[in-house]
This record gives structure tokens, C-alpha cells and sequence, in this order.
């Protein structure tokens, strides 16, 4: 090799080493770029196969004319609607599929997506019904006229009312109450669910038969965030949630605004709606993470209550990993927001079995609303509300089957239908198959609590505790619930249960809560006492005049001590629960 070839060669090396030393990673840059251009083309993939098989099922089961809803005549004490929203902008551009299907007034389909053990795509298609169901060309005043404003014949006939709208963050909530969005983020509130029905509250004052009566029109709207109620038309002024010497829970200091006209409705929703707490999430950058209660309230010329509209704009279900931030304040802030929701359906289903015990104290949002749940003449309707992509697949069976539970136990149900799930097949599904099965389920449920705690329930249990660990407690005699007596009859092939066995085992539910309640204060009360006697004891092992016996006997009476204390309210804890179910 001459000395010019080796001169060029020693500099072609050189810079080939000089560009490895430079950009070490470029080869594993490389290498991820390529993988996500994979995992792209994959996703393409899979969202083209998806929408050609949702399409295909669309055409062989659901050619249907356009959805016609019959005109309302009678109305339930609870009204469960579902609303789907259209695909936005951003889930257009990603050319997300739209996997819900709305076929008729009542029905509503979810397509997930799903693959078999072999790879194999196919479709399971979850049906569900509902009191009404509305696809996304329906608008606010569709959804209107069959949910909130036949709650308008209910306000003036002296009784509370609740619509409420419930669902994943971004799927449309405030929307469908407060009205359309403009493009710099303030709210038309002109075409929402609270506008229309101050409308129809002032046309029906001025109707001939209430046109003399000096009804006054007043609304109030605040939110509640972390527990806390803050008034949205006084500076968001904090506000404590009290019960009155009649049992009525009052909001003191909430400011009731008189009204004459909708215009002025208007101006007072507008400002309130900018005060509400928001937040970004990973779905909507402009998420309520507050519920808000706009209320409607008539009143006598001499300040009687004549009725109640509330109407909730809830915040959004969602998991505390969906939020997107990581924050020990988000997780808090959901986990209430998803307690309250719990509440408020528990309240629902009870409003729904007339004379059942309403858990109202199970969150500030249901303390709040307890005038709307037990009224004799109260009604409620809920508008659940579901996003259409794939990506939200989760939360729309989520949201769905929570309002399906709502309707599932409603007492004027000739015959309740629970959201069933079917699979890709074209067979339909008969609903007494799956009746048979919830059946067959309770009876394993009931099988395997009878193998784990005996036919008597708890009883067996603390027995067999006492028996083993503490020979010298005093047990607590713990009647058994009737759910449990009832089983016990029921094993022993006895056909008839006796009438005095119903009525001895059902003590006032009230009197339950209050001392299981009351047991909890108390026990909690004497924890300093059983700290501050337990370390004076073992003090005394230090002294030359400790006795070893002595000692263990006093160390066995406190905690048998205790151990009483915490069956006792153990058994108040199961007595209540028993009498829920």
C-alpha cells in the first residue's frame, strides 16, 4: 500500500470512529424509531380491521330507519337515559372507530374488540337497555324533552326533582347541562339543560292557574370539591352542610338569587360556570373535578318552599391512573369523586324499592340532595353519558352498566332487564338464560358463605375464635340477621317461613346506624386509655417486685377487654349489613 493510500485509509477510520464516538445511541434511536413506526402500522391495523368489522355488523343486524321516540305518558319515579356523543376533531384526525351502535329508542350496543386464544379477531357485542337511548345527531332539546322536562310537572306539584348527568370526564356532561362551547372556551348556556328548564318553569307561571298565586322564581348553584360545598354565586364561600331539629338538611348561608326571566337565569349560570373547579386530564383538557348543583327553587310570596329542581353537572368517573398526572392531590380528588358517585347511586336503587332506608350520609354530594330522595312524590332521571372510540371502551361499559344498576331494582319495573353482554354470533340471547344464571350464581355465593361461617352466620365465627385464641373473653351474643335465618329455613327443605321470624329480626334500621355509629366513637374514645394502661403494666416488669402471673392475667383482662369491645361493634357492623341487603 503507497503512503497516500494509507494516509486516506488511516482517515476514513478516523472518522468512522469519531462518528461512533460522537452519537453512541444512533444505532438504538434507530431501533426504537423502528419499533414505533411498527407499533403504529399495527395500530393502523388493528383500527382498520375493527371498523370493517363493525361495519359489516352494522349492515347484517342494525339496518334500521332513523330512531323515532314515542311521545311521553306516564313516567317512572326513575328515568335512566343514555346520550352517545360524535367523534370530535382530534379523534376524527386520529381516525379513531366509533364502536357503539344506538339501534332504537332503547337500546344501545358497545362492539369491543377482542382476540381469541389463536390471534383470531372478532367482536363482543354488549346490548344493553334503557328508558331511552339517543345516538349522536340527537341535541340538547331532543334529550330535554324525554328527561328533564317532565321533571317540570313534578316541581309544581310541590315535590323535589333531580337530573343528573354522569360519565367519563369528556364525554359530554357539561355540554348536555350547561349548553355548547364556544371557541374561546366560554359556554353558551342558551341551549343547555338548566336554560330550558327555567323556560319552561316562566311559561308555566304564566299559565292561568298559577299566574295569581305570587309564586317566586329563585336559583342558587354551587359545587362540591374534596367534601367541601363552596357557593359558585357568592365568591365560592365555603358553606357547611347542617340538619335541621325536622331532619331536613339545610345549606346554610347558600345564596338563593330571585329571578324574573331566563335572560337573568342565564347571566347567573354563566358566572358560576366560570368559577367551577376544573382541571386537565389526559382526556380533557378542561375536566370538571367538581360536582355542580344548579337548583331551581319556587317559593310562596311568604317564603314556603313549593318545589325543587336540582340539576347536577357530575364530575367525570375515571381512575386515578387515567388522569394522567401522578400527584398524591389527584388521587385524592378522584377517589372522593368516585366515593360520592358509589353514594349516589346506593341512594337511587334505594329511592327505587319505596320504604327502603336511604344512605344519605354516605357522601356530602347525597346529604345534599336527600330533600330529592325522600319526598313520597320525588323523581329522579340520570342521563348517562358514553364517548364512541375504542379507547374508551372500558369506561363506556363502566358508565353503563353503573346506570344500568340504577334502573336494575326501580319498583315500577314489570320486569327488570339487565344489560347483557353478547358474543359475535348472529343467535340472540334469551334474557331468562341469564336470569337462570344470576340464580345459579347466589346459590354458590350462598353455598360458600354457609361453608365459611356456618349456617349461623357469624356467631360460628367469634365460637370458633374464642374457642382456639381467648379462653377467658366474654362473648357478645350476636343475634342472627334474617337473610341468615332465612337461608338456615331454607336448607333445613322447610317451604314456609313464619311470619313472627320476619317481624322479630327487623329492628329500626336508624336505631342500627345510630349504635353501630355510636359503638365506633367509643371505641375509639378508650384506645388512649387501653395505650396509657398497657405501658403503665409494662412498666412494672422493671421493678424487683414484678410478679410474672400477676402480670400475665392483667395483660390477658385488657385485651379481652378490648377483644369484647371490637366483637360488639363487629356484630353491630354485621347486623346493619345484614338488614341492607
Amino acid at each position: 500500500m503507497s503512503v497516500q493510500s494509507k494516509r486516506i485509509y488511516e482517515r476514513h477510520s478516523m472518522t468512522t470512529r469519531r462518528s461512533k464516538s460522537a452519537d453512541p445511541g444512533a444505532s438504538d434511536r434507530k431501533s426504537l424509531v423502528n419499533t414505533a413506526a411498527a407499533r403504529s402500522q399495527s395500530r393502523l391495523t388493528a383500527d382498520n380491521t375493527l371498523a370493517s368489522m363493525v361495519d359489516r355488523y352494522r349492515a347484517q343486524h342494525l339496518c334500521q330507519p332513523a330512531i323515532v321516540y314515542p311521545p311521553v305518558t306516564s313516567r317512572p319515579r326513575i328515568c335512566v337515559a343514555v346520550r352517545k356523543r360524535p367523534l370530535n376533531g382530534a379523534e376524527m384526525g386520529r381516525k379513531d372507530t366509533d364502536v357503539l351502535s344506538v339501534p332504537n329508542a332503547r337500546s344501545v350496543l358497545v362492539h369491543e374488540f377482542k382476540h381469541r386464544v389463536d390471534l383470531t379477531p372478532y367482536l363482543e357485542n354488549h346490548t344493553f337497555r334503557f328508558d331511552y337511548a339517543f345516538d349522536e345527531t340527537a341535541d340538547n332539546a331532543l334529550v330535554y324533552e324525554y328527561t328533564a322536562r317532565p321533571l317540570i310537572d313534578t316541581v309544581f306539584a310541590g315535590a323535589m326533582a333531580t337530573c343528573f348527568a354522569y360519565g367519563q370526564t369528556g364525554s359530554g356532561k357539561t355540554h348536555t347541562m350547561g349548553g355548547d362551547f364556544q371557541t374561546a372556551g366560554a359556554q353558551m348556556a342558551g341551549n343547555g339543560i338548566y336554560a330550558m328548564a327555567a323556560t319552561d318553569v316562566f311559561a308555566r307561571l304564566r299559565a292561568p292557574e298559577y299566574r295569581s298565586q305570587n309564586i317566586g322564581v329563585y336559583v342558587s348553584f354551587f359545587e362540591i370539591y374534596g367534601g367541601q360545598v363552596m357557593d359558585l354565586l357568592n365568591k365560592k364561600a365555603k358553606l357547611r352542610v347542617l340538619e335541621d331539629s325536622r331532619q331536613r338538611v339545610q345549606v346554610v348561608n347558600l345564596q338563593e338569587c330571585p329571578v324574573d326571566s331566563v335572560s337573568s337565569v342565564l347571566k347567573y349560570i354563566q358566572n358560576g360556570t366560570h368559577l367551577r373547579t376544573s382541571g386537565a386530564t389526559s382526556v380533557n383538557r378542561h375536566s370538571s373535578r367538581s360536582h355542580a348543583v344548579f337548583q331551581i327553587v319556587l317559593r310562596s310570596e311568604r317564603g314556603a318552599l313549593r318545589g325543587k329542581f336540582s340539576l347536577v353537572d357530575l364530575a367525570g368517573n375515571e381512575r386515578g391512573a387515567d388522569t394522567g398526572a401522578d400527584s398524591r392531590q389527584i388521587a385524592v380528588e378522584t377517589a372522593d369523586i368516585n366515593k360520592s358517585l358509589l353514594a349516589l347511586k346506593e341512594c337511587i336503587r334505594a329511592l327505587g324499592r319505596k320504604g327502603a332506608h336511604l344512605p344519605f350520609r354516605g357522601s356530602t354530594l347525597t346529604q345534599v340532595l336527600r330533600d330529592s330522595f325522600i319526598g313520597k312524590n320525588s323523581s329522579t332521571c340520570m342521563i348517562a353519558m358514553i364517548s364512541p372510540t375504542m379507547q374508551s371502551c372500558e369506561h363506556t361499559l363502566n358508565t353503563l352498566r353503573y346506570a344500568d344498576r340504577v334502573k336494575e331494582l326501580r319498583a315500577d319495573t314489570r320486569s327488570p332487564i339487565r344489560g347483557i353482554a353478547v358474543n359475535g354470533s348472529d343467535e340472540d340471547t334469551d334474557a331468562a338464560d341469564y336470569e337462570a344464571e344470576d340464580d345459579e350464581e347466589e346459590e354458590e355465593e350462598e353455598e360458600e358463605e354457609d361453608e365459611e361461617y356456618g349456617a349461623d352466620g357469624i356467631g360460628d365465627v367469634i365460637a370458633d375464635i374464642t374457642h382456639e385464641v381467648i379462653p377467658h373473653v366474654v362473648i357478645p351474643q350476636i343475634a342472627p340477621s334474617l337473610v341468615t335465618q332465612r337461608r338456615a329455613l331454607t336448607k333445613c327443605n322447610l317451604h314456609k317461613i313464619d311470619e313472627e321470624l320476619a317481624t322479630d329480626f327487623e329492628p329500626d334500621f336508624q336505631e342500627l346506624e345510630d349504635q353501630m355509629i355510636g359503638g365506633h366513637e367509643e371505641l375509639i374514645r378508650d384506645f388512649p386509655a387501653f395505650t396509657d394502661a398497657n405501658a403503665e403494666l409494662l412498666e412494672t416488669t422493671s421493678s424487683v417486685d414484678y410478679d410474672m402471673d400477676e402480670y400475665s392475667d392483667r395483660v390477658l383482662d385488657l385485651i379481652n377487654e378490648k377483644i369484647n369491645a371490637i366483637l360488639a361493634l363487629k356484630a353491630k357492623v354485621s347486623q346493619v349489613r345484614a338488614h341492607h341487603q
